[in-house]
């Protein structure tokens, strides 16, 4: 079913947490404005994530909801980048891309679609998991490379606020933002991929907070809230990525002119020093301090690397699998 907008795929991207995708499924099953397609993206999975995927098909017109299960585990990234791709592949307008520990709110599409209009890159908010508002509003502060949160008030009274940043648990994104800037970069694997994908749509439209609610968080993590921002635990893959994939942002900002390198040195050296911050004030240890470490010599490896291009977008679908020859449903 399409919206007044549009054709909506919503792409979820799960790795072993069926649970919490079996919830999310049927949250979407109980949508009041149904969506175009559902692309699971199932990222390797060793638990019984298929049998609910096969479990939850009947909840759906035929063809709606699309199992694309992939051979390795390619990490947030490379999920968000493959469901956006089968998303424009199967004709889809939108993408709307989240993780499996979420929930839809019923009227979630309806509060998206007045904005729809206006922008091609949105954010909706978020409830947190014992259901308090989830901020995660930011800019990037493009001196120093790094999003900063900024506040709660910003909506003002037309009920939105232009940013530069974003986030893959939740972002909306028209298909022709994709064709201009390209698929979100796998290489990223995890951390820093979706904040630089909402900077380079940023580049070319605006990109949007609005004040409506459309998800509810379900897991519940360990975190510390700072009252403009909650900073949540890490694990150690994350840890080193957020600082090796430094490098990943510093370079996609330096095709568009944007790099300062010792703004930006300066940002690396905030990141580590909150992820610090991270491991003794939310995690109560120090023993991670060995993964940023990793991170960054990596990240050394990564600035050096002179092969390095920015995604393409002529890789882009330019529309439905059926006159590709594509079958991504397995």
């Amino acid at each position: 079913m399409n919206s007044a907008a549009g054709k909506i795929a919503i792409a979820i991207v799960t790795y072993n947490r069926s649970t919490f995708l079996a919830e999310l499924l049927a949250s979407a099953a109980a949508m009041d404005t149904p969506p175009y397609r559902i692309i699971v993206v199932d990222n390797a999975s060793t638990d019984d994530t298929q049998d609910v995927i096969a479990a939850a098909a009947s909840r759906f017109p035929e063809g709606v909801l699309v199992n694309h299960r992939l051979d390795t585990n390619t990490g947030g990234s490379g999920g968000f980048s493959e469901g956006t791709k089968v998303a424009l592949e199967q004709g889809a307008d939108w993408v709307w891309l989240m993780d499996d520990d979420v929930e839809i709110l019923p009227d979630a599409i309806a509060r998206f679609a007045p904005w729809m209009e206006r922008f091609k890159v949105i954010h909706g908010r978020r409830y947190d998991f014992d259901g308090s508002p989830f901020y995660w509003q930011a800019k990037f502060n493009e001196f120093l490379g790094v999003p900063l949160p900024y506040s709660g008030k910003q909506f003002g009274r037309e009920g939105y606020a232009i940013t530069n940043s974003g986030t893959f648990e939740g972002m909306l994104i028209h298909a022709d933002v994709v064709r201009t800037i390209g698929l979100p970069d796998p290489r990223f694997f995890i951390s820093w991929d979706d904040a630089t994908y909402a900077w380079l749509a940023a580049q070319h439209t605006d990109v949007v907070y609005v004040d409506a609610f459309v998800l509810k968080r379900k897991r519940e993590q360990k975190q510390v809230n700072l009252g403009i921002r909650h900073l949540n635990d890490g694990s150690a893959l994350f840890r080193f990525h957020v600082i090796r994939n430094r490098a990943y942002v510093g370079k996609y900002f330096a095709q568009y002119g944007k790099l300062n390198r010792l703004g930006f040195g300066l940002g690396t050296a905030l990141t580590l020093a909150k992820e610090v911050f991270r491991l003794v004030v939310v995690q109560h240890t120090v023993k991670g301090v060995g993964d940023l470490a990793r991170g960054f010599r990596a990240n050394r490896a990564l600035w050096r690397d002179t092969s390095w291009r920015p995604m393409d977008p002529a890789e882009v679908p330019a529309g439905p699998a059926s006159s590709r020859g594509g079958n991504h449903d397995r």
